[in-house]
């Protein structure tokens, strides 16, 4: 099987998030998507993130109406650091039947060169990569620091949804609403749950 691996904080998961995960499915052919948050990213270390039983719950609750979105829980059951080119090879370990597309936004394969390993992650899978707002990644420039990686890319040409995260908690602190920027169920869990209440 072809399996998109779409890693992240998810604090919260966003419908910028489902929309890249599903273009990426479509437009690659993959079988699955498994959306994997992350334990403790490396590079939001020293950052206050929700404990990971809230962001999984939240995942589980956005990707559950999407027949081929799948829970990976690979990242946050094994101890830090969280790396994805160790996740991977956890991956690849347990199934050795599937092949790898590890999706990213433009933002990222920008910074790929600074990620832990980058070699390794891109021996391990191809990178799906969508647009972000503001991203111009020069894969000239990355390739040089990361050989192969041109190589390596397949593009997403999926809608630019200019939501982060980081804005969606500070609109949670402001009390306003979320509507239609996550699905109903992770709203009416950030509001239950009181989560990014200051």
């Amino acid at each position: 099987m072809n399996i998109g691996i779409f890693g992240g904080t998810f604090d919260p998961p966003h419908i910028g998030h489902l929309v890249i995960a599903d273009q990426a499915l479509t437009q690659l052919k993959l079988d699955e998507v498994w959306f994997m948050p992350v334990g403790q990213p490396p590079h939001k270390a020293g950052n206050s993130i929700s404990s990971a039983h809230h962001r999984v719950r939240m995942v589980q609750l956005a990707i559950s109406d999407h027949p081929a979105f799948r829970l990976s829980l690979v990242d946050v059951e094994r101890p830090a650091p969280h790396y994805s080119s160790t996740a991977l090879e956890l991956l690849e370990a347990r199934h050795p039947q599937h092949d790898w597309c590890f999706i990213m936004g433009a933002d990222s394969l920008e910074d790929l060169p600074h990620w832990h390993n980058p070699r390794r992650l891109i021996e391990l899978a191809t990178l799906a990569v969508a647009g972000r707002p503001g991203a111009r990644p020069d894969l000239n420039e990355i390739e040089h620091d990361v050989p192969g990686v041109s190589g390596r890319v397949r593009w997403v040409n999926a809608p630019l949804v200019d939501i982060s995260s980081t804005e969606l908690r500070r609109m949670v602190r402001q009390n306003a609403s979320l509507r239609y920027l996550v699905t109903y169920p992770v709203e009416v869990y950030i509001r239950t749950e009181r989560l990014y209440r200051a």
